[in-house]
Order: C-alpha cells, then sequence, then structure tokens
C-alpha cells in the first residue's frame, strides 16, 4: 500500500510538476520585483464606458520560481456610474489586505492575469456590498497574520470572499496555493460555493467534490482533480488544463 500511495503520487503530482517547472524555467521571466512589469494588462474596459457595476475575480502567477506551482488572487468590484475600479489584494508585508495596492487588472510580476471571475449589471451590484462586507470581516488582516504556505495568504483571503458570497459561482485555480486552509485544523462541510461537500486538515490534505470547485485531492497544497462545470483536468504546476473560462 505505502508503495502505491508513492507511485501515485509520483505519478499525479511530481511528475505534472517537473514538467512545468522544466517548461517554466525557459519563459523570459522578471528577474527581481523592481525590475518586474506591473502596469495594466488591458483586461477590463475603462470605467467611463462602461458605465455599469462588475465584480471580477483575478489570479496570476507569482514571481521566479513560486511561479512553477503558484498563483497570486483578487478580487475587484465597481458600482455603477463609478470613475474607477477598486481592487482587494491581500500581500505579504506591513498590513496583509490592501485596496488599490496595484492596477486593477495589472501584471503580477510580469505575469498577465487570467479572468477567474465577472459578474455584471443589476447581479453585481447586489453583491457588492456583500463583497466589501467580506473583506471588512477577514480575520487575518493585522501585522504579521501572513504565511505564504499553507495560509492564511492572498489566496486564502479571496477564498473567504467567495465563501461569504457564495453567488460569484467561481473557484480559484488549483495553484492557488492557501485556498482550502482552515484556521480550524480539520474541516467538513460545504465547499465554499455551497455546491458541494469538502474535507481538509490545514489545507495541507484533503478532498473536494462539488458543482463549482470540481473534483479535487489536495496534498501539501499541490491539487490534482477534475473541473466538472467546464470539463478539464486540474493538475499540480500546470494548474487547469482545458476549455477556457
Amino acid at each position: 500500500m505505502i508503495r502505491r500511495f508513492f507511485l501515485f503520487f509520483a505519478l499525479v503530482f511530481l511528475l505534472p510538476l517537473g514538467t512545468h517547472a522544466a517548461w517554466w524555467q525557459l519563459q523570459p521571466l522578471a528577474s527581481d520585483w523592481a525590475r518586474a512589469d506591473w502596469s495594466s494588462a488591458a483586461l477590463l474596459p475603462a470605467p467611463a464606458i462602461a458605465p455599469e457595476a462588475s465584480v471580477h475575480v483575478f489570479a496570476a502567477r507569482v514571481g521566479r520560481w513560486r511561479g512553477v506551482f503558484a498563483h497570486h488572487s483578487w478580487v475587484v468590484v465597481k458600482e455603477k456610474n463609478a470613475p474607477a475600479y477598486t481592487r482587494f489584494d491581500v500581500v505579504g508585508w506591513g498590513n496583509p489586505v490592501r485596496v488599490n495596492v496595484r492596477v486593477a487588472d495589472g501584471r503580477w510580476y510580469g505575469n498577465v492575469p487570467e479572468l477567474v471571475g465577472e459578474i455584471k449589471g443589476q447581479a453585481a451590484e447586489a453583491l457588492i456590498p456583500r463583497i466589501r462586507d467580506a473583506v471588512k470581516s477577514y480575520s487575518y488582516s493585522d501585522y504579521g497574520s501572513y504565511a505564504a504556505w499553507p495560509g492564511p495568504n492572498s489566496n486564502s483571503f479571496v477564498q473567504h470572499i467567495l465563501s461569504e458570497v457564495p453567488e460569484l459561482g467561481r473557484a480559484l485555480p488549483p495553484t492557488a496555493i492557501g485556498k482550502d486552509w482552515r484556521e480550524s485544523g480539520l474541516y467538513a462541510g460545504l465547499t465554499p460555493s455551497r455546491t458541494g461537500l469538502q474535507a481538509s486538515l490545514y489545507g495541507l490534505a484533503g478532498v473536494t467534490f462539488g458543482w463549482v470547485e470540481g473534483v479535487e485531492i489536495n496534498l501539501l497544497g499541490l491539487v490534482a482533480g477534475l473541473d466538472l462545470q467546464r470539463p478539464a483536468l486540474k493538475l499540480p504546476g500546470w494548474g487547469r488544463v482545458g476549455f477556457s473560462a
């Protein structure tokens, strides 16, 4: 049984991670924080030409070697007729919860973000106050409360928002390490979207089965599984491989 477990772990977790690490080294990566491109990726229209309310969830690969296996995620909102977008992040320095620390649709360490999900119009108008309340209710907003692994981190923060506002109906990428972190340690109950069941031990090991989250096996923060809504594989390192969002 032990031998079979290690064979399973090597094939399902280590092999995809290793191949993605080799591919990642061939990419043109920023050498350091100061030299990275943090400019807009032009994914959002100017507020003046898109007056309707909107909510957007973004995720982008993190910098340097950590981009092999991890994404950073954030949430952007804009009230109806607002002159600007508001971006909510958690970062690893100073007070973790930041507002407009970067451009709403900006690159992260030079990496172009992907749009995880968005809602516009009246539906967004109804959800934005609840999103702002979820930001305020996040328990790890004090200096020193951030932990890159296993959490709480930027992805734990966005997962908190998704859990408090399940109508957003989206799941973070499988490479959003920290999304499954639980303060209570051993957790068994509904998934953040309320469409399935999840069991987790501090985000270091667990299983998830839900319509929005799909099927996921989590070991040490690495996730393998299937996306059920939009059929795709979930692979360590590579993330979601299949139909686009």
